[in-house]
C-alpha cells in the first residue's frame, strides 16, 4: 500500500456531495473546536473532522465515539470520561477523548502523514492491519471503494462507508494550505 503522504498527494474527491454538509458544519463550529484546540494543541480542523466522523458534528455526543453526553461512553472506549459527572459538556468530553487517544500536547501537525496517521489511530488500525486504505480517511475519494467495519470487530467487505472521509474533509477545509 502507498504511504499516507502518497495517498494524500494522489487523492481526488470523487463524491463531492458527501463533503458539502460536514465541511459547512465544521466551519460553522470552528470557534468551539478552536477552544478545545487551545487546550489540547490538536488543530481545530482535526478536531472538527473527528467530530464529523464520530458524531456527525452533534454537540450532544461524545467525541470518543458518538455516545450521548448524558452518561459515560458505553461503546469503545467504554466508561469515558473517567472524571466528572454526567451530563458532560462537549468540550470536557472532547478534551478527554483527545487525551485518551494521546493526541493532546503533540507537535508535528504540520506533516500530513503524521496527521493522517493520528486520525486513523483514533479510529483504529484494523484496516491497516489488513493492508487496506481506511474508509475513515478515504471514503468519498479515489482511494476507497468498499469494505467497512460495521461494528467493533466486525468487517464486511461489501459494506460501503457513507460518510465523508477525514482526508477529503481536511483537504476541503484547506488544512496545511499556505494562504
Amino acid at each position: 500500500m502507498e504511504s499516507l503522504s502518497q495517498l494524500w498527494d494522489s487523492m481526488e474527491i470523487t463524491e463531492s456531495f458527501r463533503f458539502r454538509e460536514p465541511v459547512d458544519e465544521i466551519k460553522a463550529a470552528r470557534s468551539r473546536y478552536e477552544r478545545v484546540s487551545g487546550i489540547t494543541l490538536v488543530p481545530w480542523q482535526v478536531i472538527g473532522v473527528i467530530h464529523s466522523r464520530e458524531a456527525d458534528c452533534d454537540f450532544h455526543c461524545h467525541l470518543h465515539n458518538g455516545d450521548p453526553l448524558t452518561g459515560r461512553t458505553i461503546h469503545v472506549p467504554k466508561g469515558r470520561p473517567l472524571e466528572g459527572d454526567a451530563p458532560f459538556t462537549w468540550e470536557d468530553s472532547a478534551i478527554d477523548a483527545l487525551a485518551y487517544d494521546t493526541l493532546s500536547g503533540l507537535g508535528g501537525w504540520d506533516d500530513i502523514a503524521t496527521t493522517l496517521d493520528r486520525i486513523e489511530r483514533f479510529n483504529g488500525l484494523g484496516y491497516r492491519r489488513m493492508g487496506l486504505p481506511s474508509p475513515y480517511l478515504w471514503a468519498g475519494t479515489n482511494h476507497y471503494l468498499s469494505g467497512k467495519y460495521t461494528s467493533d470487530g466486525i468487517y464486511n467487505p461489501r459494506a460501503i462507508d457513507q460518510e465523508a472521509g477525514a482526508a477529503g474533509l481536511l483537504r476541503l477545509l484547506g488544512y496545511l494550505e499556505v494562504s
